[in-house]
C-alpha cells in the first residue's frame, strides 16, 4: 500500500513538473515576443513617476516662492508707509521745502487792527512767563527723594522741569519766528508733536509740560501768524487807497491841463474871430465871401473850445465822474477773466494803456468803456455782483474775475441801457506770438513728481 501511494506521487510530482516546464516554455516564448511591449509599458509607467516627482517638487518650489513674494509684497507696503510717514514728518520739520499744497487756516481771532493784535499777543506772552514763575507750565506727578532727602529731590525735579521747558521754549520760539501764511497749519501739527516728544522723555522722571501751558503757546502761534496777516491787510489797503490817490490826482491835473488848453483855445479863437468881424467891415467881392467862410469855422471851433473847457469844469465840480471800463488779457490771464476797474481821467484809455505796461507780457483788450457820474458807485455795484467770482480772494485791490462777458454784460444794461460791449478779444500780440511759437518749436512740458509719485503704491 505504502509502495503504491509512493509511486502515485511520484507520478503527480511528475506530471506537475512537466506542465511547470511547459508554462515556462509558454511564458519565456511570449516574453520573447512581447517583451518590447512589456519594457515600453515600464519605461511609461516610470517616466510618469518621475514627472509626477519633478511636478511636484516644482509646485513645492513654487509655493515656497510665492510665499516669499507674498512677505516681500508685505515688506514692501509696510516700508512704504514708512515711508510716507517720514516724508510728512520731513514736510513739518522743512521748512527750506517747496509747500505744493497747504490747507486753509480759519482765524481764530477778530480784531480790527494789527495794534490790537500785538497787545493780545504780548498779554499771552507775559500768561506764559507767569505759568512758569507760579510753576503752572509743567509739573511732576511723583515725589523724589535722593539720597534719602526730598528736599535734594525737588531740587533735582525742578531741574529737569527748568530743562524740559527751556527745551519746549525753544522750540516753541522757533517755530513762531518761522511761522508764515503758508505753513501755519504745519506748525501747529509740528507744535504739537514737539509737546508729546519732550512729554515723552520726561516719563522717566514723571515730569509733563500741562495742556495748559502748550494750549497758551498754540494761541500764541496763531496770534503771530494772524498779526502778520492783518499788518499784510493793512499795507494792502494802504497801497489802495495811495494808489487812489495818485489816480486822482492824475485825474485832477489832466483836468486842469486840458481846462487851461480850452481857455487857451477859446481865446485864440475868439481874438480870431474879433480880427475875421473887423476885416469883413473892409472886405468886397470874393474876399467876402472867403472871410465869412473863415468866421463859420472859428465859430465851430469857438464852440469845440468852449465844450471842451465846460467838460474840465464839469469834470472838476463832480469828483465822483469818470469811466467804469472792461478789459481783459487772454494772454496774461486766459480766457473768461475780466478786469472791472474805474478811472477819472478825461481819456480813460491813458489808464488802461498804463495797466497794459511791461508788468504784463500783452495789452488789454477793451470791451466796454462806460461813463458814469459816479463811476466808483457804478464800480462797486459790479464788484458785488460778481464778488464770489474774484480771482484774488483775498486781495481786494485786484479787480479781475472769472466770468463771462455776456454775465458783466446783463448787469451792467440792469442799470445803464445805453452800454454798448465789443465781444471779440482781438489779442493780437498774444496770438501772433502763439502762431510763431508753434513754427519755431514744439514744447513738451512735463508735470513735477516728488519722491512719492516715482514709487508704486504696490508690487
Amino acid at each position: 500500500m505504502t509502495i503504491i501511494t509512493t509511486l502515485i506521487f511520484l507520478l503527480v510530482a511528475l506530471y506537475l513538473g512537466y506542465l511547470l516546464f511547459n508554462k515556462t516554455k509558454v511564458y519565456n516564448s511570449l516574453y520573447e515576443k512581447y517583451k518590447d511591449i512589456i519594457d515600453l509599458e515600464a519605461y511609461k509607467s516610470n517616466v510618469i513617476k518621475e514627472t509626477n516627482d519633478s511636478i511636484s517638487e516644482r509646485n513645492r518650489i513654487l509655493n515656497e516662492i510665492q510665499i516669499q513674494i507674498d512677505q516681500v509684497r508685505i515688506d514692501y507696503s509696510m516700508k512704504r508707509q514708512l515711508l510716507e510717514n517720514l516724508v510728512r514728518e520731513i514736510a513739518i520739520f522743512d521748512e527750506q521745502s517747496e509747500i505744493i499744497s497747504y490747507g486753509l487756516y480759519k482765524p481764530h481771532f477778530d480784531f480790527d487792527t494789527s495794534e490790537q493784535y500785538k497787545e493780545v499777543l504780548l498779554s499771552v506772552r507775559d500768561s506764559g512767563k507767569e505759568m512758569i514763575k507760579l510753576e503752572k507750565a509743567a509739573y511732576s506727578s511723583t515725589t523724589w527723594t535722593v539720597n534719602g532727602s526730598k528736599a535734594e529731590g525737588k531740587k533735582q525735579t525742578k531741574h529737569y522741569i527748568k530743562l524740559m521747558l527751556r527745551a519746549f521754549n525753544g522750540e516753541c520760539e522757533a517755530m513762531i519766528s518761522d511761522v508764515r501764511w503758508n505753513n501755519i497749519l504745519k506748525m501747529e501739527e509740528r507744535l504739537l508733536k514737539v509737546h508729546d516728544a519732550i512729554n515723552k522723555l520726561g516719563e522717566t522722571h514723571s515730569i509733563h509740560i500741562t495742556n495748559e501751558y502748550y494750549k497758551l503757546k498754540l494761541k500764541e502761534l496763531r496770534l503771530t501768524h494772524e498779526y502778520q496777516d492783518k499788518i499784510y491787510q493793512e499795507k494792502q489797503e494802504q497801497k489802495r487807497i495811495q494808489e487812489q490817490i495818485r489816480e486822482e490826482e492824475r485825474a485832477q491835473k489832466e483836468i486842469e491841463k486840458a481846462l487851461k488848453e480850452s481857455e487857451d483855445e477859446e481865446r485864440r479863437y475868439t481874438k480870431a474871430l474879433e480880427q475875421a468881424k473887423k476885416e469883413l467891415e473892409k472886405a468886397q467881392g470874393d474876399q467876402l465871401q472867403k472871410i465869412q467862410l473863415k468866421m463859420v469855422e472859428l465859430q465851430k471851433e469857438l464852440e469845440e473850445a468852449q465844450r471842451l473847457k465846460q467838460r474840465a469844469i464839469s469834470m472838476a465840480e463832480q469828483t465822483k465822474a469818470g469811466h467804469v471800463y472792461v478789459i481783459s488779457n487772454i494772454g496774461s490771464f486766459g480766457e473768461s477773466v475780466y478786469k472791472i476797474g474805474m478811472t477819472r481821467r478825461l481819456d480813460p484809455m491813458d489808464r488802461v494803456k498804463e495797466l497794459g505796461d511791461a508788468s504784463v507780457p500783452f495789452e488789454f483788450d477793451v470791451h466796454a468803456i462806460i461813463y458814469s457820474e459816479n463811476a466808483p458807485e457804478f464800480e462797486k455795484l459790479l464788484h458785488k455782483e460778481f464778488d464770489l467770482r474774484k480771482v484774488n480772494l483775498v486781495n481786494n485791490r485786484k479787480e479781475f474775475f472769472n466770468i463771462t462777458l455776456d454775465e458783466i454784460e446783463e448787469i451792467a444794461k440792469k442799470h445803464r441801457s445805453d452800454i454798448e460791449f465789443t465781444k471779440i478779444a482781438e489779442a493780437r500780440e498774444y496770438r501772433e506770438s502763439i502762431k510763431i511759437r508753434s513754427e519755431r518749436e514744439k514744447i513738451v512740458t512735463s508735470p513735477n513728481t516728488s519722491v512719492l509719485d516715482k514709487i508704486p503704491q504696490s508690487i
